[in-house]
Order: structure tokens, then sequence, then C-alpha cells
């Protein structure tokens, strides 16, 4: 039955940024630490009298973004003092961007963007080992990228279909790893009801840690107002937690307005003005946006790559890095299908056994598929030594050669092959010659075990329908 009310959702995601050192001071970027408070210092722990100093590449991470999705680049930019007091942020205000963001507009996977600011992490605050809380403050300061879609949603399989697009994007630009599971990128949903035309009240659902927990808990608040409102009660703005042992949403605190948080602009930042956004993006940054994840689709579609393919490639930015280089060391020799086709279902699969990417090398990869596209070694002999060649760097065609795999394409020496199968299988040609096509692939498998695999089984196939024409 449908549903009466139109779902009205908006996206937040927050994602820790991959720079060398936090937001507003020299520590290591490292909030992953195995010892706690081990990257800290007395901006970071907000020690009275010290002053924060901006990370360029951070803004640069921010513009590439920005760039990337067709955004609109501040002509002038500042950051706030967002006030509010927890144990995990001790100064009692977030340096963050209210009115004046660094990139405005834009779109990914068909949502439009609103605005992309930059702010800092709060510290962790652990509340599991002995009776009271402990924090660590190594994630305190570290950059974080917020982003705010336009209330343009409507449906779970949208928004976790754009999570899903906005972390292979960060991911690509080599601006964040956006682990879901490590907090790295962190995703917020505001849901709302509307009848009539006339928006719901918006409530905001948190602690979505993974794309299904964002699509659950969309489709889970979407039953729930509908089920406040039909019982005619009005769907109250707050906060709410999603739990994932018990698949529904539950009430965390009222949900605060920009008013409450009282931003005013931080007088310790520096104002940056578009002089200065400018030089960070005509240096070299806006060529480095160019491999997006769309464009990269656009490109392995035109050199005949499925879609599967392709999503599986450009997955991870180490396969695609992997599978670039392949084609540049294949030289444009060997069909880039027939490259994909190997790498997802053979080296992939090593990978999955253990094997790290880093460990592959591209052009020993490169050159087992010229071999193969050559016909200097067929597809077997290709799948037995791909291990060797590409995870322990021999040389694939020295391989081949040492163990007398190279494909024999020698006409004379392969007649006498064929003599020998059909004079001993005299029963399976005569199966043949009735009509068992079958028969055919025996005596060519024969072939095949004779010369060790190393026969070209065309010609093979070729030479001994001639010899028993």
């Amino acid at each position: 039955m449908k549903n009466k009310y139109t779902p009205t959702i908006g996206i937040e995601v927050h994602a820790e940024l991959k720079t060398k050192s936090k937001m507003f001071c020299s520590c290591a970027n490292d909030p992953h630490a195995s010892l706690p408070n081990t990257h800290i210092c007395p901006v970071c722990l907000a020690h009275p009298g010290t002053l924060p100093v901006v990370n360029e590449e951070a803004v640069k991470s921010i513009l590439k973004i920005g760039l990337a999705i067709e955004g609109e680049l501040a002509e002038y930019s500042e950051f706030d003092r967002k006030h509010y007091f927890y144990p995990d942020i001790p100064k009692a205000y977030q340096i963050s961007q209210y009115q004046y963001p660094f990139v405005s507009g834009g779109s990914i996977a068909g949502v439009e963007i609103t605005r992309i600011h930059l702010e800092e992490d709060t510290a962790r605050s652990i509340h599991d080992q002995g009776e009271g809380s402990l924090i660590d403050f190594n994630r305190s300061g570290v950059p974080l990228m917020e982003l705010v879609t336009e209330p343009v949603i409507h449906d779970s399989s949208t928004a976790g279909n754009f999570a899903r697009e906005l972390q292979l994007l960060l991911r690509t630009l080599g601006v964040s790893d956006a682990n879901m599971e490590k907090g790295e990128m962190r995703v917020e949903a505001n849901v709302s009801l509307s009848c009539d035309n006339v928006l719901g009240t918006k409530v905001e659902v948190k602690n979505l840690n993974s794309f299904k927990s964002v699509e659950n808990a969309i489709a889970y608040e979407i039953e729930r107002q509908t089920a406040v409102l039909d019982s005619g009660e009005m769907v109250v703005q707050e906060t709410r937690g999603w739990d994932e042992n018990k698949m529904n949403t539950f009430t965390q605190r009222r949900k605060e307005t920009a008013k409450d948080y009282r931003y005013f602009p931080d007088p310790d930042v520096p104002k940056l003005v578009r002089s200065e956004n400018e030089q960070l993006s005509n240096s070299g940054l806006g060529e480095k946006t160019l491999n997006t994840p769309q464009k990269k689709r656009l490109k392995y579609t035109n050199l005949g790559l499925t879609s599967d393919q392709i999503e599986t490639i450009i997955s991870v930015p180490a396969y695609d890095e992997f599978f670039t280089r392949a084609l540049e060391n294949a030289s444009g020799e060997v069909a880039p299908k027939m490259i994909a086709n190997y790498f997802i279902t053979d080296v992939l699969s090593v990978i999955s056994a253990g094997k790290q990417i880093s460990d592959a090398d591209p052009s020993s990869f490169a050159k087992l598929m010229h071999l193969l596209a050559s016909s200097k070694i067929n597809s077997r002999v290709a799948k037995d030594i791909l291990f060797e060649a590409v995870f322990e760097g021999h040389d694939p065609e020295v391989i081949a050669e040492d163990r007398g795999l190279l494909q024999k394409n020698d006409t004379s020496a392969l007649k006498e092959v064929v003599a020998e199968v059909v004079s001993q299988n005299q029963s399976v040609v005569a199966e043949y010659k009735s009509g068992k096509d079958s028969a055919l692939q025996f005596l060519i498998g024969q072939g095949m075990k004779i010369t060790k695999g190393s026969a070209n089984p065309s010609l093979l196939k070729e030479l001994i329908l001639e010899e028993i024409a």
C-alpha cells in the first residue's frame, strides 16, 4: 500500500581528512593510535592562551572535493566558534564554519549538495572500561569535513547509494579513507514526512556507521513517523540514535538549533579571501580532480569494460591504480576487457586468499597478458603461472619457456601429435563422424595432454579436423 505521506530526507556526513597533522596544531593526525593520548599538545587540549594555526592541506582537501562535485568555491571564508559543552571538547566550543563555508552547491550521485565546510573533530569518550568514563584526545583536533545535502532524497535506497558514492569519491580523491566501521565517516539522516506539500517536523538520526544502517534507520523512521501521524499525534523534533541490534531508533536529546550554539567568528583564526583560494586551486589542484569515479566510469566504458568490471576496479583506489598501470604497460597491445577479466577473476582471488594488492606487480601482469594475447601461452598456462609472475616477481615468459609451456604453433610438429592422437583413438574419431561433437573436444584434450598444455588449441583443432576429414 502506498504511503500517503511523502518522505523528505537530508543527509549530513562527517569525514576525517587524511592529512599528516591535525587541523589547528602540529600533532600527528593518528586518531587510531594504539596508545591513547599520545598525539596531543596544549592546542588540542584547549589550554588557556594557545592559538590555532590553520592546516593548509585540510583546506586544499575541501577545495578538491568542491571542484570534483562542481561546487562553488567561496570568495570569502571564515571559521566560527560553535558553543556547547561536552567532556570530549574541553574548551566548550568547536572551531567550525557557519555562514561562510568553503564550498556551496554541486552534486553527488544526482543529489544536490548544500555546503561543505571544515571543522575540528572532538576527542573520543570511552564508557566501557571501568566505573567512570575515559577520554582519548588523539582524535581531538583531527580535520573533519562536514557535507550537507539539500532535502531532496525521498527513499532509503537513494540515501544509501549517495553515501556509498560519497565514500568512493573521498577515497578516489585520496582525501579520506572514510572507513565507517572506524568512525572515519559518520552519517546522519534528517527525516520528515509531508502531506499536501507541507514539510513535516524533522528528526535527526545519528549513529549510522554502515550503509545498511543508513537505509534501515531511514526506513524505520519513515514507518515510525507514519504511525505517529496516523494516530493523530505530532512528530517531535529531536535527535534519535540507531540501535543495530533492535533495529529501531530511540530518543537521545532535544535537537539544538543554530541559535543554541551561539555561533560567532573565531577571533583567533585569520579570514580566508578569494585570492588565497585561487592560489590553492590553481596550484595543480584542479588536475588532481580529473579522476573522479564518474570520469573513471566513462573512461572504462569507452574501453569496453562491463559495468560490473568497472565498479569492482574503481571500488578500491589501489585496484584502480594497479589496473591503470597494467593498461599502460600493455601499451594497447592487449584488449582492456581481457586484462579486466583476469585481474578480477585471478588477481583478486589471490588477494582474497590473503595477499595484498601492494604485493602484485602490474608490469609482470601486463607481460603475462601480452603472452596470452599473442598466443604464446594459453589461458590454462596463464592461470597456472600467474601467482609466480605477478606476486613473486618472476618473468612469465621465462617461467613458460623453462617448463616447456610456450604455446606450440609449429604446424609440422603438431601434425605429428595429431597423427598420434588420431591413430590411438579411432573409436572416438568414429563417434565424432557419427555426430557426437563432444568427441572432438576429447581429441583436442589428448593433444593438449601430449604437448603438456603447450599446443595452440585452435591450431590443434584445425589440424585434427583436417586429419579425420
